[in-house]
């Protein structure tokens, strides 16, 4: 299995995007939703990217097509990850508005909830990140889920659907998450952070290789 990309996510600093980007990350995301602890506007996500040659994901929350496609052109994003309830005609009406990469967020409390998520946004998503549920926020909490659950209907993602691991990852547990779920990509806010917002380049550098350092061998 090859090393899965990594984002670090919750990203409001200039300095810490670049740090990321020196460390190995494929992918920098910023939080457009105002209730969350780690929320930046559209022209901020744009700044903190500046000399930053890597995909931005800007995280919206029940937003229309309209208005998160507009929120992705006035921040420069690649990738725009729904993280609410979004209905699939949204998906489907993101796709006449711009060419971007579109990733559904699914919290889950058991993971018997991935299954009606994916027939739900079957063949209208790239990627699906899964994170444990949280009861104030709808992204960004830090909440994980059952890995072994997960690890269990991992095969029923479809192919070439980017499968982003989320949740309360951290450079302690990251390597064992890889190896128990086989991620395309696996995602870090909180767990690279001095405080809300504010990343800490030794976590990031640590939770990169870790993500890419074989653990030990699951059954």
């Amino acid at each position: 299995m090859s090393a899965p990309a990594v984002k670090i996510c919750g990203v409001t600093r200039a300095e810490d995007a670049r740090a990321a980007y020196e460390a190995g990350a494929a992918y920098i995301g910023t939080v457009l939703v105002p209730s969350t602890p780690r929320a930046i506007g559209a022209p901020r996500a744009r700044a903190v990217m500046e000399g930053v040659p890597l995909p931005l994901v800007v995280v919206v929350c029940d937003l229309s097509a309209a208005q998160a496609a507009a929120a992705a052109r006035e921040s420069g994003a690649s990738v725009i990850q729904l993280h609410g309830d979004e209905p699939p005609e949204v998906l489907d009406a993101l796709r006449d508005e711009g060419e971007w990469t579109l990733w559904k967020a699914v919290r889950i409390r058991e993971a018997d909830e991935l299954r009606p998520a994916l027939e739900r946004y079957a063949g209208r998503t790239d990627g699906i990140l899964i994170e444990g549920w949280h009861p104030r926020f709808p992204g960004g909490g830090g909440a994980g889920f059952d890995w072994g659950a997960v690890a269990a209907v991992r095969d029923e993602i479809p192919e070439g659907v980017n499968f982003i691991a989320a949740g309360g990852l951290t450079p302690g547990n990251v390597a064992e998450a890889v190896d128990l779920l086989r991620p395309d990509t696996v995602d870090t806010s909180s767990g690279v952070e001095l405080s809300p917002g504010v990343k800490d380049p030794t976590r990031i550098r640590a939770f990169i290789l870790a993500a890419r350092t074989p653990g030990p061998t699951v059954p």
